[in-house]
């Protein structure tokens, strides 16, 4: 009899690189039905569509599709509400979906600690006084709700290096390590962007305040020759344009088409985050582009310096400029980057994913 796998994800409203992993996860269990809080079509990416996705109760309002911060108060109770009924639940979490319960046995992925837990300093470095106050009165209940779910996992798996030594250090849990996959379709189709001309610099983000867009764009528009596309959507999106000018372009939502053009024809991509993993370095790669990268996180799993790319210190306008001088004026070899991004392949992912549900199952 074949084992029922299910997998639980904290919400599937927006584009990222946790819903790239969702997935490659689907790639390797495409019959499992993938639990979440709030599910927006329209705002993340179409693959979920043929799929077996099942909400919550939450997803019955749709101001909190739109903006699944509103529905901070009560996701953690809501997941403590769901039970998932299957041989293995693998659950895709940043601080939510880990507090489902099973009868089976319970994997969490951990994309990192919740970070407006633990991060609060980077997480919330914009945000108003009276969020930051609200936010710090509930803490210490999300703080013991948060340890509880996570101890109720039969393993933990990290996506990267510094993940796994925060999971160490918050939840005394010894995590595996698992890579995510670099999924982008090289060969597939691209859609130039209209009005951008080939040789530009490439920001993908989420518009929030520790992925530090601010940075990259003072850095760029100090700097009359060069040019900056950035892709992504966030709360940071107002402020981010009243910063930016002439020479940068804030282009929102790309298509996957689009995307692919924009990696195909930059002339390297630049990020100034604090990511705990981070794909777009290797998306960046995959088509032979180098990055320039804050020296932090998961970058250092993700990105070979000289190699692959630059590191600069600090999320400093400065430290980045001086990087970006310097990706300009080395000689990188494409085939060497691509050669890098092939090791993070999804056929890789897939296989070690199954091998850990196989194991767990082996001994429960």
């Amino acid at each position: 009899m074949t084992a029922q796998v299910a997998l639980a994800h904290d919400y599937l409203t927006q584009r990222g690189g946790a819903e790239r992993v969702v997935l490659s996860m689907l790639t390797a269990f495409p019959e499992a039905a993938l639990h979440t809080s709030l599910y927006a079509p329209e705002r993340t990416f179409p693959a979920f569509s043929g799929h077996d996705v099942r909400t919550l109760g939450l997803d019955r309002f749709p101001f909190l599709r739109t903006d699944h911060r509103r529905a901070l108060p009560v996701l953690a109770p809501a997941f403590s509400r769901l039970h998932v009924a299957a041989d293995v639940v693998v659950c895709s979490s940043s601080g939510w979906a880990h507090g489902l319960s099973t009868d089976g046995v319970k994997i969490v992925y951990c994309h990192t600690p919740a970070r407006w837990l633990y991060q609060r300093d980077h997480y919330l470095r914009t945000s108003s006084r009276l969020t930051r106050a609200t936010l710090a009165s509930v803490t210490p209940w999300l703080q013991s709700w948060d340890r509880r779910a996570a101890a109720t996992a039969g393993r933990y798996l990290a996506n990267s290096t510094v993940v796994r030594d925060r999971i160490g250090e918050i939840y005394g849990i010894e995590a595996t390590l698992v890579p995510p996959p670099q999924t982008v379709d090289v060969d597939g189709t691209r859609e130039a962007v209209d009005g951008v001309e080939p040789g530009f610099l490439l920001c993908v983000s989420r518009l929030l305040p520790y992925k530090h867009v601010d940075t990259v764009i003072s850095a760029v528009a100090a700097r009359k020759q060069q040019r900056l596309v950035v892709v992504g959507t966030g709360p940071e999106l107002g402020r981010l344009e009243a910063l930016a000018g002439p020479s940068i372009r804030l282009l929102g939502v790309a298509s996957e088409p689009q995307l692919r053009w924009l990696y195909a024809n930059c002339q390297g991509l630049v990020t100034s985050a604090y990511e705990d993993y981070g794909l777009a370095p290797l998306e960046a790669a995959a088509f032979g582009k180098p990055t320039v990268a804050l020296r932090w996180g998961g970058f250092l799993d993700t990105v070979v310096e000289g190699l692959t790319g630059i590191f600069f210190d600090q999320p400093e306008p400065a430290r980045v400029a001086d990087a970006l001088d310097e990706l300009t004026l080395r000689h990188w070899n494409p085939a060497a980057i691509r050669a890098h991004a092939e090791r993070f392949g999804e056929p890789r992912f897939v296989e070690r994913l199954r091998s850990i549900v196989a194991e767990e199952l082996a001994v429960a």
